[in-house]
């Protein structure tokens, strides 16, 4: 690894952690004037974090380590996928292992931590909530392993820089059946796997409709700000890499000069800006499902990615 790879490394890093909340924030406001709202502006996610992070830490009685470990632990496994997904550049200080199992095992690892915390609490609504969770998580995450691995077959390799860097040498692909495909699953699953409407909606506290929400009802202060943005990390790189995957124009390659990485930067900014603005306009026009109908959708985006996975099969044998 050249020393760009780590400066990559380190500008993904920081942009991702300092321009969550004003992804948060965007969203918001776009959805607020789009419902005739004011809005609060887009430095509001900031504002609520430093008045958390500023409030006493408390324990709910009767919780043990694991309620206290969560919110680090799903903070953690956010930043690892954040340092080793292509966001600013193919290639990261963790590329050897930038492939998209590592992706997909460590966001089934901090969603796990945190169902593990909604237990811990013993109450009905954080079991609930957990409940609700493990059971999107298991529905999703094949679907990513699947609706990616469509991208992976043409590029000969699972790992994430290559499969941009094949998609940057042959542009045609993106145009096609198995690249659409998987697209359409993949948007889906990051609506499911952050929470997102319309199978759950983040700004809701009605008991009986809540997932996220239920699992976090017992934190507080510090420990709620950190799981709110870890929570939001997750939706940025999300959608980062949602967009690399089938738009990767402007990403640095192989060995970036410091130019090639402030355009990588700055492409990946205004990609995440332009996908979370088109998530929340849609927000508007959506009802939450009823939990019942969310495993026909996801369902149904699984057979997406399964179809994705025969055409990439069928066109790179014919291509053969």
């Amino acid at each position: 690894m050249t020393a760009m790879a780590y400066l990559a490394g380190f500008i993904q890093v920081s942009g991702v952690v300092v321009g969550t909340p004003l992804v948060i924030g965007l969203m918001r406001q776009i959805r607020a004037r789009a419902e005739g709202r004011a809005g609060a502006g887009i430095w509001q996610p900031w504002r609520d974090l430093r008045k958390l992070f500023g409030k006493q830490l408390l324990h709910p009685r009767g919780t043990t380590w694991v309620f206290a470990a969560a919110p680090a632990a799903l903070a953690a496994t956010t930043l690892v996928i954040v340092a080793t997904a292509p966001l600013v550049a193919t290639d990261s200080p963790l590329d050897p292992v930038a492939d998209l199992i590592t992706v997909v095992g460590l966001l089934f690892l901090g969603t796990v931590a945190l169902t593990l915390a909604g237990i811990d609490t013993a109450t009905a609504f954080g079991g609930m909530g957990a409940s609700r969770e493990i059971t999107i998580a298991a529905l999703v995450e094949p679907t990513i392993l699947l609706a990616v691995f469509a991208l992976s077959i043409p590029a000969g390799s699972a790992n994430l820089g290559a499969i941009v860097g094949n998609t940057l040498a042959h542009p045609g692909q993106v145009f096609s059946l198995a690249s659409a495909l998987a697209f359409v699953a993949l948007c889906i699953v990051i609506v499911a796997e952050t929470g997102r409407l319309p199978v759950d909606n983040p700004s809701t506290h009605l008991e009986l409709t809540m997932v996220h929400e239920a699992m976090v009802l017992e934190y507080a202060g510090p420990k709620l700000a950190l799981v709110e943005w870890a929570a939001g990390m997750r939706l940025t790189v999300l959608l980062a890499l949602l967009a690399n995957l089938f738009f990767p124009w402007g990403i640095a390659g192989a060995n970036p000069s410091p130019v090639d990485l402030a355009v990588g930067a700055g492409a990946i900014a205004i990609k995440v800006a332009l996908l979370a603005s088109a998530l929340a306009v849609i927000e508007v026009f959506l009802a939450k499902l009823r939990l019942f109908r969310v495993p026909e959708l996801l369902a149904g985006s699984f057979l997406l990615a399964l179809l994705a996975v025969t055409a990439a099969n069928f066109f790179t044998g014919a291509g053969r």
